[in-house]
């Protein structure tokens, strides 16, 4: 497993991040568990969940699959950066209640404990704003967080969907509270969806935050979908399939297999090792269902890809180019 540290931190977390965001409404909690154990097994030490995780009338759900795998011992916990995030309502579903979503200081409280408890962990490593505030002054969501490293409840603080403006908002807010903001951002970042580059990046970058994409493979679009059309007649779905509607994005993903076909390489894996490349990215979140495509996932790790392949996937994916030239002279 390589190693990198997360953002300016001292924190050394894995070039991986274990996503489980399925753990509950798709796969079950041995398996779970099975997937946990067999990522800490390959050095995979950095695992990321969110507090809504699990879902609907579930939420919570995937944080106590979690909590259960602590549970067990043999230093799991010890092993593991643990990160999570606050923002959605976990009040009842049909009847949500005021105070129990955003990052008002009250909810950002009640959501620490509610986690701390399913988890079953007397602190989280990461803590993440799974969404802007635009509600919430900044100072008070520090002051709230301030108390909570106090306590030793929480060791740092991250974003997640967050637009450049507001990461710089942010750690200039903690900056004048002599506070060290946010370490680290999550966003939506991959070879078909490269609008991050323009400002989230180079924001993080400054900041000196870690760069955490999540859907690496856009929802399974650069994941050897159309391949799995034509051998398996397995149809895309959600985000993949209404991409592929579109002619022309399909045209590119056709190019982008064709290309990796051309070069014997696996579709998912070469995704996952472009990113690796990219300045400021940590590393991507990988989201298993099973322990195969965990493994899958873990291969990308040796993937070397060549100059001659980086500027052909930049031919068949074009970023945006930076801001302001992107949208200006």
């Amino acid at each position: 497993m390589k190693y990198t540290q997360l953002g300016r931190t001292g924190l050394k977390v894995s070039r991986l991040v274990l996503g489980t965001m399925n753990f509950g409404p798709q796969t079950d909690e041995p398996t779970s568990h099975s997937i946990m154990d067999a990522a800490l097994g390959a050095g995979l030490n950095f695992f990321d969940t969110a507090n809504v995780y699990g879902w609907g009338e579930n939420r919570g759900r995937t944080e106590e699959i979690i909590g259960t795998w602590f549970a067990q011992g043999g230093g799991r916990r010890d092993k593991t950066v643990l990160a999570t995030k606050v923002y959605g309502n976990m009040s009842g579903q049909d009847d949500p209640w005021p105070n129990h979503d955003r990052l008002s200081a009250l909810n950002i409280r009640r959501a620490v404990e509610a986690s701390l408890k399913r988890l079953q962990t007397d602190h989280i490593d990461v803590y993440q704003f799974h969404h802007i505030d635009r509600r919430t002054p900044f100072e008070e969501i520090w002051q709230a967080v301030d108390v909570l490293i106090q306590q030793g409840k929480i060791l740092y603080a991250g974003s997640s969907n967050f637009p450049g403006y507001k990461i710089a908002q942010a750690n200039e807010t903690a900056a004048r509270r002599g506070a060290l903001g946010l370490v680290s951002e999550q966003c939506l970042y991959n070879l078909a969806e490269r609008r991050a580059e323009m400002e989230v990046i180079p924001a993080a970058q400054e900041y000196g935050l870690g760069v955490i994409p999540w859907s690496p493979l856009h929802g399974g679009l650069l994941g050897g979908v159309i391949r799995k059309e034509v051998e398996g007649g397995r149809r895309a779905s959600g985000r993949s399939a209404d991409a592929l509607a579109n002619t022309a994005v399909r045209a590119q993903v056709q190019a982008y297999e064709d290309l990796l076909d051309k070069h014997g390489l696996e579709p998912g894996e070469t995704a996952l090792a472009w990113l690796l490349t990219r300045p400021g990215v940590t590393g991507p979140i990988v989201g298993p269902r099973t322990a195969e495509q965990l493994e899958s996932a873990l291969r990308a790790l040796e993937l070397e890809l060549g100059e001659e392949l980086l500027t052909t996937l930049e031919d068949i994916f074009p970023g945006p180019g930076p801001s302001p030239e992107a949208f200006a002279w």
